[in-house]
């Protein structure tokens, strides 16, 4: 699709000025290319019998953005919430890109003398906690990989899962890994959010999956990549994701509930249940740029709590007539 070059321009800005991720930018165009359609709908600039998705936005320009008000803002909140059914996560995105977007317009490139998103306010999000596999339920994953007959498929798949398990990686970061950047076997480096590097450190389980893997990775000159597909090219992120699905889906886990992030969840949960990791030691390794971002796992101290207020001694005492 055609897209004004306003939204181009931006676009450009936020990779190659800010740093942004490529998979973050792909949503903020999908976001605000959601957000023009809308605007054109609000100002009567198409014709209601076309289907949302087939709404041209091309010919928006400034003097179009320039007309947008705080009221036209709130109305595009509740069409996301009322007409699309977004989640009230995925509209706290929708909010961050339109503000941004704004941000961009008034304060970096000065076409609008106001910026009509300043007081936009995120939607009240819900508290929840994240899913994750169970230690028993990782266990499985693992021994159904381990089943493959393939023996390179089998030391590739239980290498990245592995990774995802132990070191809580983001999809993209463990697509990116390369070979040269394995430092000295215990170690290896990621590109993370905002491309930050950032050192994962292995354990021996990791070490030892990678050992093998890379014992039996077909050789391919030219290419960086750690993990490689059937056609010796590295292995994209879609392909990771279908076949980390095929294995949970062969685990017996819905491979609708839990994901590559989920994996993320259960490599934080696991380190936070079971190893007593500091929160900012796991803001670290997860690559939050803020702790708030890593405490929704401190939820996993209740049990611990729970455990510490019964061994109180007079957690089992019982009342006795003479207490009256």
């Amino acid at each position: 699709m055609k897209i004004p070059q306003i939204l181009e321009d931006y676009l450009d800005y936020m990779e190659t000025i800010k740093g942004t991720s490529s998979n973050t930018v792909k949503e903020y165009y999908f976001d605000l290319r959601t957000f023009l359609r809308f605007l054109k709908l609000r100002f009567k600039m198409v014709d209601s019998s076309v289907e949302f998705d087939d709404i041209p936005i091309d010919d928006i320009d400034v003097e179009l953005l320039r007309k947008v008000s705080i009221q036209d803002l709130h109305a595009y909140i509740s069409y996301t919430d009322k007409k699309r059914s977004n989640s009230s996560s995925t509209r706290a995105r929708k909010v961050a890109s339109v503000r941004s977007f704004f941000k961009y317009l008034a304060n970096r490139v000065n076409l609008l003398e106001k910026n009509p998103a300043e007081q936009l306010e995120f939607p009240k999000t819900d508290d929840r906690y994240p899913v994750y596999l169970t230690l028993e339920q990782a266990e499985t994953l693992l021994n159904t990989v381990l089943s493959v007959e393939n023996e390179l498929y089998r030391a590739r798949d239980y290498a990245i899962i592995m990774l995802f398990l132990n070191c809580g990686l983001r999809l993209s970061e463990l697509s990116s890994i390369n070979l040269d950047k394995i430092n000295g076997g215990d170690n290896l480096t990621v590109i993370g959010k905002g491309n930050k590097e950032r050192t994962i450190f292995l354990n021996e389980a990791c070490v030892e999956a990678i050992t093998d893997y890379i014992n039996v990775r077909p050789s391919s000159p030219g290419e960086k990549a750690l993990f490689l597909s059937k056609r010796k090219q590295r292995l994209s992120n879609r392909a990771i994701q279908h076949m980390i699905d095929k294995y949970l889906q062969k685990s017996g886990l819905d491979p609708t509930v839990y994901s590559t992030h989920k994996l993320r969840h259960t490599a934080a949960t696991l380190m936070y249940k079971y190893g007593n990791v500091d929160i900012r030691a796991l803001q670290e390794i997860l690559g939050h740029e803020s702790v708030s971002t890593t405490q929704i796992y401190t939820h996993l101290d209740d049990e611990r709590l729970r455990d510490a207020i019964k061994s109180n001694p007079l957690a089992n005492r019982k009342k006795k007539s003479n207490d009256y």
